[in-house]
């Protein structure tokens, strides 16, 4: 049993999982319960695996809720923050592990349309669940996680498309970080490597990139190995608990040495 002085996130209120759907998202909200968080978790498209992300907030003993959303629409995101605080009875803390598919395009070759785009969808997106989500962080004295790229950090030839939107995502999180500070409000990062259920799989089926690929980018990393969702989950749970309360600002590659 907890009580105030032991307990990891607020009593009141859940956590909102922007992305929950996919397999890093899952597992997120996954650990999230395991440490004592009911979870409002949303996707874009793939209802089945919300669902199943949901079984396994459940299967952890906590709530679990899942919603439709397309979170380039700044009405439709206060409709979803407002819905999921009056029935969580408010949003301690928002994690941010959505974003689309990003194939390997050379910037020259990116056509405006297309950057626009995944600006929009990632960028932009965040941008307006954190608008909407702040004044409940607030009075939870809660926290923000943004999943992100390690490619921010040491770039990967043609990968543009998942940099500048990425960078955007951080340079929020940042400014959360540094102006909400004076209310309590947390704001961090976790940087991906190349995570066994995390985009890089999903770029193979699609034929963004082969085995050939990945086996040079594993050649990059000193841990010589994939990283697993459960990593990134721990890092993102770190930050958003208490564990971290000290913590701001900051990012965790979690990429087995990838951005050194």
């Amino acid at each position: 049993m907890t009580d105030a002085t032991t307990r990891l996130y607020p009593e009141e209120g859940c956590v909102l999982v922007i992305g929950g759907s996919g397999g890093v998202g899952a597992e997120i909200c996954r650990v999230l319960a395991r440490d004592g968080c009911d979870v409002a978790l949303t996707y874009f498209s793939k209802e089945a695996k919300a669902q199943a992300a949901a079984e396994g907030v459940r299967a952890e003993g906590r709530k679990a809720t899942i919603y439709g959303i397309n979170i380039e629409v700044p009405e439709a995101v206060a409709k979803l923050v407002a819905d999921v605080a009056e029935h969580a009875g408010g949003i301690h803390t928002l994690v941010y592990a959505a974003g689309p598919l990003v194939p390997l395009i050379h910037l020259s070759k990116v056509e405006p349309a297309l950057m626009r785009k995944h600006l929009l969808q990632d960028t932009l997106g965040f941008f307006n669940v954190v608008h909407y989500a702040i004044p409940h962080l607030r009075k939870a004295r809660g926290s923000v996680v943004a999943v992100q790229s390690s490619a921010q950090f040491r770039y990967a030839s043609a990968d543009g498309l998942s940099v500048v939107p990425k960078s955007g995502v951080n340079g929020i999180m940042k400014a959360v970080a540094k102006e909400e500070g004076r209310y309590g409000v947390r704001a961090n990062g976790v940087a991906l490597g190349i995570i066994d259920a995390g985009s890089h799989p999903a770029l193979m089926e699609a034929g963004y990139i082969d085995q050939k690929y990945i086996d040079a980018a594993a050649t990059n990393v000193p841990l010589k190995m994939w990283g697993k969702p459960v990593d990134v989950a721990e890092a993102v749970t770190y930050l958003a608990s208490r564990r971290g309360r000290f913590v701001s600002g900051q990012v965790i590659n979690v990429d087995g040495g990838y951005h050194v």
